[in-house]
């Protein structure tokens, strides 16, 4: 019985080489380990020839987007900038690949890509936590989770970085068992293999060592309400506490109120949004709570340094 598995992996330039990486080398390792092929494996990019990654890297490449053999699957891996690199081609070539059968995965940005192409509409999907403003932005019939991969869905998708290795420990395990799984991360030095439902972001109380379970509830409800922000007595009333306690958890564990925590988290959803998508600044603005462009440009600029027209200049 051939047991071999056979994976194309689509580079995108300015992929994420660190999310190549960790996709790659388990399947590698684990015919190391189980001294037999069990996967084999291609790399494509656009032109058929190389991909330059977001370190400069160049990474030769086997083929362009040309049909896959029968029993391949397709590994879509791309990193920043993605938005400027999704071509009408690549997104017929994704949706002429889905109508053969062709199983599609995507790791790190790339499921920006399957959604561009309208593949993951009413579907679970992973991405990068960088692109999450945007990608709530422009797919909001995609139901985007937090998880470091799904792979339950149709299309598979990895959130990049570790969690590509992570995909693809869970894919080991399920085509040879746990106990290879295992030998493969092991030899990878990899203690911290987690599962789908492990999420990307560490939480406040992780990120900042907060023991405050009170803080960390404010915190979240903070992160979900970007587009109509909380006041400091909306969020102590949500948490059933008063305005002074409030102030005080924020005062004692972060060194800042409660009112400026909340636009602090508001522009940095905006300038996410200015580097990552071509909305007009106005719509920016009223995404993340602001009814007037210009008192949003003003404190943008106060707190960044550089307008919101300024800063997306940069950028072309």
């Amino acid at each position: 019985m051939n047991d071999v598995s056979d994976v194309v992996f689509l580079l995108v330039e300015d992929f994420s080489h660190l999310a190549f990486a960790c996709a790659l080398e388990p399947l590698r390792i684990a015919n190391f380990v189980a001294d037999r092929e069990l996967y084999r494996w291609r790399l494509a990019s656009a032109d058929g020839r190389s991909a330059i990654c977001s370190n400069r890297a160049v990474t030769l490449v086997d083929q362009d987007l040309t049909p896959l053999e029968r029993g391949e699957a397709l590994f879509l891996i791309s990193g920043i900038n993605v938005q400027h690199h999704v071509t009408p081609r690549l997104l017929s070539y994704l949706r002429t690949e889905r109508v053969r059968g062709v199983p599609i995965g995507a790791i790190c940005s790339g499921a920006y890509v399957l959604a561009e192409a309208g593949l993951l509409d009413g579907r679970r999907a992973a991405v990068h936590w960088q692109y999450h403003d945007l990608f709530k932005e422009r797919f909001p019939f995609v139901n985007l989770t937090k998880s470091v991969f799904v792979a339950d869905e149709k299309f598979v998708t990895a959130s990049g970085g570790a969690a590509a290795a992570d995909l693809m420990l869970h894919r080991i395990a399920r085509d040879h068992g746990r106990d290879l799984a295992a030998a493969v991360a092991d030899q990878m030095v990899y203690s911290g293999a987690r599962e789908a439902s492990a999420t990307q972001r560490v939480s406040a109380r992780a990120k900042y060592g907060i023991r405050n379970n009170r803080l960390a509830q404010a915190i979240g409800l903070i992160e979900e309400s970007l587009e109509t922000p909380f006041s400091s007595y909306e969020l102590s009333k949500r948490l059933g506490i008063s305005t002074r306690q409030l102030e005080r958890l924020f005062s004692r564990y972060l060194n800042t109120t409660p009112k400026r925590y909340i636009l602090e988290a508001r522009l940095h959803r905006a300038r996410n949004l200015i580097m990552q998508s071509e909305q007009a600044i106005t719509e920016i603005a009223m995404a993340c709570g602001f009814t007037s462009t210009s008192h949003f440009s003003r404190v943008y600029r106060d707190h960044f340094g550089k307008s919101p027209v300024n800063q997306r200049s940069v950028l072309n």
